[in-house]
């Protein structure tokens, strides 16, 4: 099993980012809690979860969906992560994320849910790479040159040979455009989540691309080891970790030493697991509110439960949850007295994709 690897720093236009296994942008989870908690657990660049332009437009800072926009002090760097289906409504949107003080703009074309595709939105795009090409250009140069933007692919619509010709249209269209990264997702679009996803697509992308633009690759990243060996295995600059990260921060810190040619740490304890669970649910409150909270931190609960050896018994208590009360008295049945924990099976995630 591969243990080591010499990894270089990424930078991402001007932008150092240091460490090149960073957090993914998830939809529904990657708000500020969530990005918080990964950046002190080792990720070193963290993304928000996905805004559509229209939403951007509209949004004030007095509504109680501001915290779209809310950046910790000690979250940058941080990318804001945009996707729209016009060029000129795409580029507005992006310079609300920039007003916000993301300090990279990421371009969803990789989004393969059903109702963003009938929307022309997300990997929609993959299909039409003049509209794709001409929204990063827009983005591109509305951007203060001093904040790179990025683009999130996936490997095409399908495994058609016209698919991946528009694919590397695309990318090019990138690079020539002045983008200065690609996270490349191994799956296409209408594989969605389900079967593996092809890391050699990633070795050919990288090799079309040579040290013109960074590629950070993405897909079947579920454990620590899994994103040395991709970076390993083939030649990207960089990992976003996706719904490996959720209810499992230690990854990071797993990978920076595997990295360093350390031991894998051993699982979080259960008292671990319950300070990290405690944190994120204060951080949860002070971001929405106390009403607020329980309820959005229940899907994140099912996820951090996977780390207890009784983890389908803890994983349904918590599904019930509606107070912190009940969440505290949850804690103290299943994670006092301490104990060890475990590691997240890899067959959690593919059942998750089915």
């Amino acid at each position: 099993m591969l243990t080591s690897v010499s990894l270089k720093p990424l930078q991402i236009g001007n932008v150092s980012i240091g460490f090149p296994i960073v957090q993914a942008a998830l939809s529904g989870y990657s708000d500020l809690p969530m990005r918080l908690i990964a950046r002190r657990h080792g990720a070193s660049y963290t993304v928000c979860e996905v805004m559509l332009d229209q939403f951007l437009l509209a949004l004030s800072k007095r509504q109680k969906t501001k915290h779209f926009l809310d950046i910790h002090p000690d979250e940058p760097p941080v990318g804001g992560q945009l996707m729209g289906a016009e060029p000129e409504q795409f580029s507005a949107g992006a310079m609300k994320l920039v007003e916000a003080g993301f300090n990279i703009i990421d371009v969803n074309f990789g989004c393969p849910v059903k109702k963003v595709l009938g929307r022309c939105r997300g990997g929609f795009h993959l299909s039409q790479p003049s509209v794709a090409i001409e929204i990063l250009r827009r983005t591109r140069d509305i951007v203060p040159d001093s904040i790179p933007v990025t683009v999130k692919m996936r490997r095409g619509m399908d495994d058609t040979a016209e698919s991946r010709d528009a694919f590397f249209e695309i990318l090019d269209g990138a690079i020539d455009a002045g983008v200065a990264a690609a996270t490349v997702h191994g799956r296409t679009v209408k594989q969605r989540y389900n079967g593996p996803s092809r890391w050699s697509f990633l070795t050919d992308v990288k090799n079309h691309v040579g040290e013109r633009i960074k590629i950070l690759g993405s897909g079947d990243l579920f454990s620590a080891a899994d994103c040395l060996r991709m970076i390993d295995e083939t030649g990207v600059d960089g990992v976003t970790v996706a719904r490996g990260a959720i209810g499992n921060p230690w990854i990071f810190s797993q990978a920076i030493a595997l990295s360093e040619g350390r031991p894998l740490p051993p699982p979080p304890t259960l008292a671990q697991q319950a300070e990290v669970m405690r944190e994120h649910f204060t951080l949860c409150e002070q971001t929405y509110s106390l009403e607020r909270a329980p309820m959005l931190m229940r899907k994140f609960y099912i996820k951090y439960s996977q780390n207890h050896p009784q983890h389908e018994t803890v994983r349904l208590e918590f599904g019930k949850l509606r107070t912190r009360d009940q969440f505290e008295a949850v804690l103290e049945k299943h994670y006092s007295p301490d104990g060890p924990g475990c590691y997240i099976p890899t067959h959690y995630y593919r059942a998750q994709a089915e």
